[in-house]
């Protein structure tokens, strides 16, 4: 039989209600001739109440027990869904990550995919199960311990299962009825996109877009998993949602697809460091070691290069990281200044800043874009503090006051709410 994934995030199955509203989509795809596997979330506000009751409990706690218990929500979710779809009269039964098995890492609370063995899913469904609904988010370690994918976990689950049982299909429902342009809550243009490529989803997701989880598109892009992104509350068919797909199956497409944006972004400065080769190494090297995500990076030659108080070359180094990690990131270089790793006068933080980016794969064969960027910035007076590109993206830091503004006015001058 062909076979569908279909995962429900834990908007989608918040409560007995919508999980019965899941399980009649399930149904449906049963009826037209599909067998079935469903990946499922915790209920809404589940996993965050199973991670307070673990940190209550023992704040240095264990991250083996830590899985232990935060991946429960996801338990309960399969349960309830099997359950539900028995009593529409559909041969369904539910499945955590050992069952399986989902084989991961070691890596606890981010573990990572080994393999997904088929024989025992596929021994079911040969036996009459039309559904198995596999708890999302967990895994098995090679000690024989439940692990956890990290947030967000379940979307990158799906697409795990699709890959490796051929899926025709992966389908994430979710609580919007598609990918769109830009957000709708910021722009009333936004528009809905019929396809968008892996690259651009990846882009757009890396960028800030919370539709699909980073990791799940990268899966999907490496094994040409067919993504479809769809609302759990509406009435859906064959041509709704957003199909997340391979660059060939676009025909056309406009040069940008999309505007993304991150709110919580922060800017640091290291001015006057010395101008000599190691010394980006020195940096972020122990930025690497301290967790700290680097974005994007710029170096000038300093103002205070070769005068009086400087004889030899020094030079700024600015970079972007998440508003989070600002802390970690200034003990990091205070440390390694300490150590005499580096030298600079002084470390200046931003945290008022974020990041508006464009992406399209259009991009690759047009010239133009960054001018055309700039322009509808410079026209709003948003002054841009740094610009990094990609083949198919280009992002600027703002003040983050601008940053609506700034997605707006984007959006308009690249007649985003047009169709291709």
């Amino acid at each position: 039989m062909p076979l569908l994934v279909m995962k429900f995030g834990g908007t989608s199955v918040a409560d007995l209600a919508r999980i019965k509203n899941a399980a009649g989509k399930v149904r449906r795809e049963v009826e037209r001739g599909y067998d079935v596997i469903v990946i499922v979330s915790a209920m809404s506000g589940k996993t965050n109440e199973l991670v307070g009751w673990v940190e209550q409990t023992s704040p240095l706690f264990d991250a083996r027990e830590y899985d232990a218990v935060v991946s429960s929500g996801e338990n309960v979710t399969a349960g309830l869904m099997a359950l539900t779809l028995q009593e529409m009269g559909v041969p369904a039964r539910s499945w955590q990550g050992w069952q399986v098995p989902i084989n991961t890492t070691s890596a606890h609370s981010a573990a990572r995919f080994v393999s997904i063995p088929r024989d025992n899913l596929d021994a079911k469904f040969a036996e009459g199960m039309k559904v198995a609904v596999v708890a999302g988010f967990q895994g098995l370690s090679p000690e024989g311990r439940i692990t956890t994918l990290g947030r967000g976990g379940s979307d990158t689950t799906a697409v795990a299962f699709a890959a490796a049982f051929n899926a025709e299909r992966c389908d994430i429902y979710t609580d919007v009825d598609g990918v769109y342009t830009t957000d709708p809550r910021i722009s009333s243009k936004a528009r809905k996109l019929n396809k968008i490529a892996f690259e651009e989803m990846l882009e757009l997701a890396s960028l800030g877009a919370k539709v699909l989880q980073t990791r799940s598109v990268e899966l999907a892009m490496r094994y040409n998993v067919r993504l479809r992104v769809l609302s759990s509350f509406e009435d859906t068919d064959e041509t709704s949602g957003t199909l997340v797909c391979g660059e060939d199956e676009i025909m056309e497409s406009k040069v940008v697809s999309g505007v993304a944006y991150s709110r919580d972004e922060a800017k640091i400065t290291l001015f006057t460091i010395e101008d000599r080769p190691g010394v980006a190494q020195a940096i972020f090297g122990p930025l690497s070691e301290a967790g700290v995500n680097v974005d994007m990076i710029v170096q000038n030659i300093s103002e205070k290069d070769y005068d009086d108080s400087h004889p030899g070359a020094v030079t700024d180094m600015t970079f972007s990281c998440p508003i989070n990690q600002v802390a970690r990131a200034k003990k990091a270089l205070e440390d390694a200044k300490a150590a005499d790793l580096i030298k600079y006068d002084e470390l200046i933080i931003d945290t008022e800043v974020a990041k508006v980016s464009v992406v399209g794969i259009g991009m690759r064969s047009h010239a133009g874009v960054a001018a055309t960027m700039f322009k509808a910035l410079a026209a709003e007076n948003v002054n841009i503090k740094v610009i990094s590109t990609s083949e198919i993206k280009i992002s600027v830091l703002i003040d983050r006051k601008y940053m609506e503004l700034a997605v707006q006015a984007l959006h308009d001058a690249f007649e985003l709410e047009k169709v291709a």
